[in-house]
């Protein structure tokens, strides 16, 4: 999977999602404000899977996910292939292992025109996005949400919740790919590791971009 791939998929992916916590709330709707609303920290293994227009899969990866609002996230894709994604408020840094290369951009500038926003905590997100529940007969609560702004990259995304949280996303771009990720053992509101959001650059790999989050 290339950086270019990841920042198209992954990262857009990794901006909404949003740690376990537990639901008192009937919908999906109010399952989601209150996710948005009440979670710090967060940490899940994920799946990863992207098709293509005509519903075949091109892409599977996982590995695992960590969040701490506001701003700092990062994925470690264990397989196919070992790549890293740090956001640590300021920038946001690709470490692809096996070609030795970091490219490093101010998190401000990557993250435009992505459900990013939901990470702030500032904003609900009926705020960006118009919401709607779906009804389904696999156990799930599921709401979609349809960005405002007419030119937004993605068309929707589709969140699933049970009754302890966050359990599947699906986004549609704007080319009709689909990234769907799958949760499993989500922890919430947990103590992470000091330096969990720090990204320091191997020695000996190639760095490119803005080291400085100008």
């Amino acid at each position: 999977m290339t950086v270019k791939n990841l920042l198209r998929s992954s990262l857009s992916v990794v901006m909404l999602v949003m740690p376990v916590a537990v639901f008192a709330a009937e919908s999906a709707t109010e399952k989601l404000n209150v996710f948005v609303q009440t979670v710090v920290t967060f940490k899940a293994n994920f799946k990863q899977t992207v098709i293509d227009q005509q519903g075949k899969v091109i892409e599977e990866a996982q590995g695992v996910f960590a969040l701490e609002r506001p701003g700092k996230f990062r994925w470690d894709y264990t397989s196919p292939y070992p790549q890293h994604i740090v956001a640590d408020g300021t920038r946001i840094w690709f470490y692809d292992v096996d070609l030795e290369q970091v490219t490093v951009k101010s998190q401000q500038e990557a993250l435009t025109d992505t459900p990013a926003t939901l990470l702030s905590g500032e904003l609900l997100p009926q705020d960006k996005y118009s919401l709607t529940d779906i009804d389904s007969d696999d156990g799930l609560f599921w709401v979609q949400l349809i960005p405002k702004d007419v030119e937004s990259s993605y068309q929707t995304v589709t969140l699933a919740f049970d009754e302890s949280g966050l359990r599947q996303m699906l986004m549609k771009d704007s080319f009709d790919q689909r990234t769907r990720l799958v949760f499993s053992q989500a922890k919430e509101n947990l103590e992470l590791k000091a330096d969990e959001f720090t990204f320091v650059p191997p020695e000996g790999v190639d760095v490119v971009g803005d080291v400085q989050g100008n």
